[in-house]
């Protein structure tokens, strides 16, 4: 074990626990403002009060997102200076639009969609949750522009004279093609989170306090949150199945991975299950279904899809020698569980509208207990996705530009990483324990009693702002 393999384990961790955050905010922030439209137009108290419900859950996962985020930022500098110093004038670019703009935009409205609860009005206030959440949709899309040029490194020169990268088309950046399919994929990744959470706090609601006067929102959060699942889902294999031809342009060893595909096929079959050899050099057994690889790589079912085996040789004539295929069976198996628990929490989505159908209350306990842990797989799943994405690249940081052994900082030492890997983990660890608590505690509370707001008047400077959380 050296710098590298700690420094690769610790972004690895921190990026992945942040990223537990950043699904479920994107999704809810969205949709909090679409129940604070209905309360606006229709008036009806059980949007409110599930705006105000939900809306907390939101905040909460919101400032944690914040919290674990800011590490993100400082690891560039810390571990992984030579790449900070060689892409910097290019990952800088999105990175400063995201911060200076949908970042400020984001944390400014949502601290007067906080405070202005009796101070603003309706219309403003509900523009102000809007505005947040158009912030937060485009601070993951100038994240995800940064993260594509490593994907698929476009608007660029190298300068030969400092050995640097040099931004030379912004919009080029902007508009990579992998970046236009992953923010739709990642949205609809997001939604999906977003809407299992609130299918299991309303179904709970709804099979614990039956006859509740609250019972009715509980019933359209479960509802209104399994279509969500739903609609999600289905644009998530929209986006994924554009997504995929896309990466067979552009990564072929990545898609290739994914499958297990060691030798060049036309027409490829799609691997359910392949056995290799403990190298990853080979395939033992497996078991497929005819042309469905291609299709999902080329949109033909007779094209062809290369190989790990080939586009090594390729690779080692193109680049120098070395081994250019990432880890098989973290690739093959994260792409697996990707789509597979996605597709559970459809599966979940679906007998939960079964079960209320015809105004019914589902009394099933596996129900129940198949409803607790659903917010757990779409979660897992965007986990998994990220984490074949990102491995799948390997062994490049910026594909075709920069190994990922060269982009390490070269001055820190083993044991300085270890520390910071530690610590960072330990903190994370308290972290996540004191989100779970406080989500569990506020979504066990349910919604909020309403009280009377008084309207803003002109004369109503002096009085303190309200926090309605």
């Amino acid at each position: 074990m050296d710098a590298l393999d700690v420094a690769r384990w610790q972004f690895g961790v921190t990026t992945v626990y942040h990223f537990l955050f950043v699904p479920l905010t994107i999704g809810l922030s969205v949709l909090v403002a679409i129940l604070q439209t209905m309360w606006h137009r229709t008036g009806n108290e059980r949007y409110l009060k599930l705006t105000k419900f939900y809306g907390k859950l939101f905040l909460i996962n919101f400032a944690m997102g914040v919290v674990t985020g800011i590490v993100q930022e400082f690891q560039f500098g810390m571990n992984w200076s030579d790449y900070s110093r060689f892409v910097g004038d290019i990952f800088g670019a999105p990175l400063a639009i995201e911060a200076l703009v949908a970042f400020f935009l984001e944390s400014t409205f949502i601290g007067l969609w906080i405070f202005g609860w009796d101070r603003l009005p309706k219309r403003l206030h509900l523009a102000a949750i809007w505005a947040a959440a158009i912030g937060t949709n485009l601070s993951a899309y100038f994240i995800l522009a940064a993260n594509s040029f490593m994907q698929n490194p476009v608007g660029y020169r190298i300068n030969p004279d400092t050995g640097r990268a040099e931004l030379t088309d912004f919009l080029a950046v902007l508009t990579n093609k992998v970046a236009l399919v992953t923010f739709p994929h990642t949205l609809a990744g997001s939604f999906l989170v977003a809407g299992s959470l609130v299918v299991t706090v309303g179904l709970w609601h709804v099979m614990r306090n039956r006859d509740s006067t609250d019972t009715g929102a509980y019933r359209f959060a479960t509802t209104f949150g399994s279509w969500v699942v739903l609609v999600s889902s289905a644009l998530v294999l929209l986006t994924g199945d554009i997504q995929g031809k896309i990466m067979t342009e552009v990564q072929p060893m990545k898609m290739a991975a994914a499958e297990g595909l060691y030798t060049t096929e036309s027409p490829a079959s799609f691997s359910v299950l392949t056995v290799g050899s403990l190298d990853g050099s080979r395939e033992i057994f497996a078991l497929k279904i005819p042309y469905l690889l291609s299709f999902l790589g080329t949109g033909d079912p007779h094209g062809t899809v290369q190989g790990i085996n080939d586009l090594q040789a390729q690779y080692a004539t193109q680049y120098g020698p070395g081994d250019y295929a990432p880890i098989i069976p973290v690739t093959y198996w994260s792409f697996r569980f990707m789509i597979g628990l996605g597709l559970a929490a459809a599966a979940i989505a679906l007998l939960v509208l079964w079960s209320q159908r015809k105004n019914r209350t589902p009394t099933s306990r596996w129900l129940l207990r198949a409803t607790l842990v659903m917010p757990a797989l779409p979660l897992l799943a965007n986990s998994f996705g990220w984490i074949f994405t990102e491995m799948g690249r390997q062994p490049w940081i910026v594909f075709g530009e920069m190994l990922t052994r060269n982009g390490v900082s070269r001055t820190v030492s083993l044991t300085e990483v270890l520390t910071s890997f530690t610590a960072f983990t330990l903190i994370y660890a308290t972290l996540a324990v004191i989100e779970l608590k406080l989500l569990l505690r506020y979504a066990k509370a349910g919604v909020p009693e309403l009280t009377p707001e008084p309207e803003p008047t002109d004369d109503d400077t002096e009085r303190p702002l309200a926090f309605a959380y």
